[in-house]
């Protein structure tokens, strides 16, 4: 009798202690999550408050009508749609270059590679994300440009390289998540299909890929995203001039290239030019979280479930 309530006392010791572990386990992950949430708003509430003072100097009928972007000119104007213009027709590039080449590898991978080449071949289209920044634009401007100026009337800084070159390092954002999707696809939806006496290109274009639709298109606009927030790749092959323009061949200035611009300088604090880098990252700021927000709404409604 003794021995049992001894082993009977320990039985609680050791669930006392577990259920102590356990609370401190919980407090600290909760910490840290915490500290994730405090840090978004944190500088939620930074990026608001200098960018209210940001419109008590310029009305916000010129940041969104004027069509000109000269903050550090003596003749000042301050309308963003020029940093826009170059931000979304550099992202427009890239994705043309980064949606084909990443779904048709992710398509490779998933249905024709054998597993010992797809092993290899993997990793390596992976390798292209672990490439810095600015080793791509200086690759971009140093050889791509000159590349393509042999044949097109390129300027020294133009959009096309930039694009090309942010599409490429977009790659296995795109192929790596959409590979993801792809192989979830039950085989079973494969082997139905096949059964049925269709080809296997057939299968993948009407079968596969529109049961995979929902990450395919989380991985295209999560590599949109990652093209709107580049920085190094459009600062060093795109330029630094800031216009309304649809040639790809010309120069111009993306949001987050002005502002590295602006933060690398030397702009005192609440002057006109410091304020202006918290609106412009407000308004890049409100289009990541826009295509997130379609992202999510999008993968929810469009989610196929297997059982």
């Amino acid at each position: 009798m003794q021995n049992t309530n001894q082993e009977h006392e320990r039985s609680l010791h050791h669930s006392a202690s577990d259920d102590i572990q356990e609370k401190i386990v919980e407090v600290v992950l909760f910490c840290c999550g915490l500290v994730s949430v405090l840090t978004t708003i944190g500088i939620i509430a930074i990026i608001s408050q200098v960018t209210w003072e940001f419109f008590q100097k310029v009305p916000i009928s010129k940041f969104l009508f004027d069509t000109e972007w000269t903050p550090l000119f003596s003749d000042q104007h301050f309308g963003i749609w020029p940093l826009i213009n170059g931000t979304l027709l550099t992202t427009a590039i890239a994705m043309l270059v980064a949606i084909p080449l990443g779904l048709s590898s992710a398509i490779y991978l998933s249905e024709y590679a054998q597993p010992k080449v797809a092993a290899i071949l993997r990793p390596a289209v992976e390798l292209l994300a672990g490439i810095p920044t600015v080793v791509n634009g200086y690759f971009a401007l140093l050889f791509l440009t000159p590349l393509l100026r042999s044949f097109l009337p390129l300027e020294i800084f133009n959009a096309l390289s930039a694009g090309i070159m942010m599409g490429v390092m977009i790659i296995p954002t795109v192929g790596s998540i959409s590979l993801d999707a792809i192989s979830a696809v039950p085989r079973a939806l494969r082997e139905g299909a096949y059964g049925l006496g269709i080809t296997k290109l057939e299968a993948i274009f009407k079968i596969v890929l529109p049961a995979a639709l929902s990450g395919i298109i989380a991985s295209i606009i999560l590599g949109i995203s990652r093209a709107v927030g580049e920085t190094m790749t459009v600062l060093i092959a795109a330029g630094q001039q800031p216009k309304l323009t649809l040639n790809p061949m010309e120069s111009i200035e993306t949001m987050t290239a002005y502002m590295a611009q602006i933060s690398g300088g030397d702009s005192p604090r609440n002057s006109i030019n410091y304020d202006t880098l918290y609106a412009v990252g407000a308004v890049l700021f409100l289009m990541t979280l826009a295509l997130n927000i379609f992202s999510h709404w999008f993968s929810n409604r469009f989610k196929e479930k297997y059982e």
